[in-house]
């Protein structure tokens, strides 16, 4: 991963101190007997006729439904299987339908993945990624011209917008960074407001709704791309080190042939031409494939930073 110089004490000096790692949680009907965090392919699978697929509720789902319509219909050519577009509306949302078995195939945003893994069942394997491997983004404090916000710590007093509560460039990162770095407390030196989603904090920075944003940064080039915003209307007054992308993955209890060619179908999609290709080369690094990936390796250090934060991958 690369780092920001002093921009990388987002989690640096305060998890310099910490245990590395966190402690399994996966749900108790989960069983893990190769230590790999994720749930085991239980004795009793499921073959459902119709795969369901959603993608991260980050961003509005009407304009990525169409972004990934070349995608699902090679998925069902390679599966075998009818495949049907979920739009989900909220991370709880997608995490509780993977959860009750209606969802099979999904990307999970970065800070909702623990979750999903813990509690859902939800078994990732893939990450976009250039040509290169190189992947990630970094989550950016914005404001706009003439806030009066230069630096961060001139959100003391203002109003600040976060996006959900399990995003992680959205609300546990900057929430760390502003209690551990900045001495900054939610509802004593700010006030929070939750936007719901990554594109609505851009806009409302972008409109003056809000005169500062936590973002994750791939979102807002990619809006910038398509002119939903300016450049001109944002400023950028912090930028933290890279974490992974969504996580792409599958529920833990399809049957493994199926599931095998689930992933087929992810590392054989051409790119070339896509209407993915099209969207998502606008990141920074351009994403351009699926790149092999596992939870406990490339998601330690969002599980480090919910360690800080106390955040609990108990199911409710």
């Amino acid at each position: 991963m690369a780092f920001f110089g002093r921009r990388a004490a987002l989690v640096g000096g305060m998890l310099a101190a910490m245990v590395p790692g966190l402690a399994l949680a996966l749900d108790a009907r989960f069983k893990d007997a190769n230590g790999d965090m994720v749930a085991d392919t239980p004795a009793e699978t499921i073959d459902p006729p119709v795969l369901i697929f959603a993608y991260t509720p980050v961003e509005d789902p009407a304009v990525y439904a169409k972004v990934w319509d070349g995608f699902l219909a090679h998925l069902s050519k390679t599966t075998g299987k009818r495949v049907q577009f979920f739009p989900v509306q909220s991370n709880a949302a997608q995490i509780e339908a993977m959860r009750a078995g209606r969802l099979h195939v999904a990307a999970f945003n970065t800070g909702s993945t623990p979750l999903a893994v813990n509690c859902s069942g939800f078994v990732p394997f893939a990450m976009m990624a250039s040509l290169k491997d190189e992947y990630g983004y970094e989550m950016e404090v914005i404001t706009f011209p003439g806030s009066g916000v230069q630096k961060v710590e001139d959100v003391r007093g203002k109003k600040f917008a976060f996006t959900s509560e399990t995003s992680n460039s959205g609300y546990k990162a900057p929430a760390a960074l502003f209690r551990d770095q900045f001495k900054l407390e939610a509802g004593k030196d700010y006030t929070p407001v939750f936007s719901g989603k990554h594109d609505n904090s851009v806009l409302g920075v972008a409109n003056k709704d809000y005169p500062a944003a936590a973002i994750a940064n791939s979102v807002m080039k990619r809006m910038m791309a398509r002119d939903v915003v300016k450049p001109e209307q944002i400023v950028t007054i912090y930028k933290s080190q890279t974490f992974p992308t969504s996580a792409y993955g599958l529920a833990y209890n399809l049957k493994p042939e199926l599931a095998a060619k689930i992933k087929e179908a992810f590392f054989t999609f051409p790119w070339e031409g896509s209407a993915l290709l099209g969207e998502f080369k606008n990141s920074s690094p351009p994403q351009e494939k699926f790149m092999p990936i596992t939870y406990q390796k490339h998601w330690e250090v969002v599980r480090q930073i919910d360690q800080a934060l106390g955040v609990s991958y108990a199911c409710k």
